[in-house]
């Protein structure tokens, strides 16, 4: 009986950590089974993980898909992540995590980590320190006039790292929410644009961010 009741305990131990969420911000990239193929392979986008549990990871993303699209997601910290998508929202989309027993175990002690350190912070070293928006979605403005969603990676007061669905050439000029800049690098899920001219670092958030 005693065992019994020691496995029974053990059970829902373990179901209250798989249903156990934990708010994270886990810069990552990802790709949808939805057709869309770059040089061969599927196209990548940058995104950012907000939550996850051992069978489940939320994200905000710049393009999401249908209900059922299979997700491949490497996540920063996490590692590759595989699944469906189970539910979209304005900003992104939840997946279903697919792992045998022992990849949710080595899952969950990631989580754990994640957990136990993530008020640590990491000083940025470079000449403009670059920093999260606090809403990561905004709008390009292309060098035809056409607006284009996108998802803000992180800002400077010198540029700003961008995933959308377009990878436009090395070079090119457009803006992204007010800021006029150019293309200058790619990245996996993105590119980096450059400012025309160096911002206040108190406006900069405001004025790239445009909805």
């Amino acid at each position: 009986m005693a065992r019994a009741q020691a496995q029974a305990a053990d059970l829902v131990v373990c179901a209250r950590r798989d249903d156990r969420r934990t708010i994270v911000s886990l810069p990552g990239r990802y790709s949808l089974d939805d057709g869309a193929i770059v040089k061969g392979e599927r196209r990548l986008y940058a995104c950012r993980a907000v939550n996850v549990s051992m069978r489940g990871l939320a994200v905000t993303a710049p393009v999401t898909a249908k209900v059922g699209v299979a997700v491949c997601a490497d996540i920063d910290g996490l590692g590759r992540l595989k699944g469906i998508i189970t539910r979209e929202f304005r900003q992104g989309f939840v997946m279903s995590i697919v792992a045998s027993d022992d990849e949710r175990e080595l899952l969950a002690t990631k989580i754990d980590w994640l957990e136990m350190n993530k008020n640590l912070e990491i000083p940025d070293d470079r000449a403009h320190a670059r920093f999260i928006p606090r809403r990561p979605h905004s709008l390009l403005m292309l060098p035809d006039g056409s607006m284009l969603p996108c998802f803000v990676i992180d800002i400077s007061v010198s540029g700003a790292a961008v995933s959308a669905d377009i990878m436009p050439k090395i070079g090119t000029v457009l803006a992204v929410g007010s800021v006029v800049g150019r293309v200058v690098r790619f990245f996996p899920g993105g590119f980096a644009i450059q400012f025309n001219a160096v911002q206040e670092r108190q406006d900069v958030e405001a004025l790239v961010i445009r909805r």
